[in-house]
């Protein structure tokens, strides 16, 4: 039975196919991307983040966004969506036909500094051009709030400044908020504190987290969420994508198990978990791993004991 103070439904945007294998050091063939892409909507998934279009000299795993994107066939009630960090990149996704296309805002200046040369205010300038475009066209705008929860560079990170952040990304345009713990640092109180301060901007239809599980903090982050009514979440399949600041540390929270929680508490995804399971092995197939998800692991081995 569903706990009266938690959303009967909740919506996944699988990041797994750009977010989680933009950072593969082997090269990922775009028949896997669009095979990975076709299972995941195929389980059941509503909302993919499918590549992004950005210079091949900085994300060569990404090079094959316009073949990706055009070797998908789409289904009705699917939103594919592709990270767009200039004018150059919204073309690009314009021409891919994207429904969505997303762009970035660091609530920390130091992470925004080493990573992007520039003030986080100069950032969401720069974005102007692309959130006007892509309304000209008819396409949704995501923004993500990186570094809420902290910054491998400057450490704490207030909730002021993210809430900041959110506050210019509304004034330029944008139509939805996703405040994302890069590093996987946040606990839920902390995550309580900062999601209820953007809840006084955004509304909760469009606001969403996207938590990393470095600490083994995302689920419970989710929970916390979950209790402020947040009903929209990222993650990836298989737990695709490491976290590039913690040396060996899991990334995005898995996708599997996100479902196997709201499962649990009775929250509807429209999401097949046997058939997002087969999704997670397909593509760690294809990277020679296991998937970084405890209960693909736990439910791939029960398949063997059963079989």
């Amino acid at each position: 039975m569903t706990n009266n103070t938690l959303p009967s439904h909740v919506t996944l945007l699988d990041v797994g196919p750009r977010d989680g294998l933009q950072n593969e050091a082997q090269p990922v063939d775009a028949r896997d991307k669009i095979e990975l892409v076709h299972r995941l909507q195929a389980a059941g998934l509503s909302q993919i983040e499918v590549t992004s279009y950005v210079s091949p000299k900085w994300v060569p795993q990404m090079a094959d966004n316009a073949q990706v994107m055009a070797g998908i066939t789409r289904q009705r009630g699917v939103r594919y969506s592709a990270l767009t960090p200039n004018m150059k990149g919204f073309e690009g996704a314009l021409v891919g036909q994207a429904d969505e296309v997303a762009i970035f805002a660091a609530a920390s200046e130091a992470f925004s500094q080493r990573n992007i040369n520039c003030s986080v205010a100069e950032s969401i300038e720069r974005f102007k051009p692309v959130v006007a475009a892509a309304r000209a066209n008819g396409m949704r705008v995501r923004a993500a709030v990186s570094c809420a929860l902290g910054c491998p560079y400057q450490g704490e990170v207030t909730v002021g400044a993210v809430v900041d952040v959110i506050q210019r990304l509304i004034d330029i345009g944008v139509d939805h908020i996703g405040v994302a713990d890069t590093i996987g640092v946040g606990t839920a109180g902390r995550v309580k504190a900062v999601m209820a301060a953007a809840l006084k901007h955004v509304p909760v239809a469009e606001l969403s987290g996207h938590f990393h599980d470095t600490y083994g903090q995302a689920l419970t982050n989710i929970y916390a969420c979950l209790e402020l009514g947040i009903h929209t979440f990222d993650t990836s399949v298989a737990g695709l994508g490491g976290c590039p600041y913690a040396k060996g540390a899991t990334g995005n929270v898995a996708t599997e198990d996100v479902v196997y929680l709201l499962n649990g508490l009775g929250i509807t995804t429209g999401i097949d978990l046997d058939k997002l399971v087969d999704a997670g092995a397909f593509i760690s197939g294809v990277l020679g791993r296991k998937p970084v998800s405890r209960v693909s692991n736990a439910l791939l081995a029960k398949r063997i004991q059963t079989n």
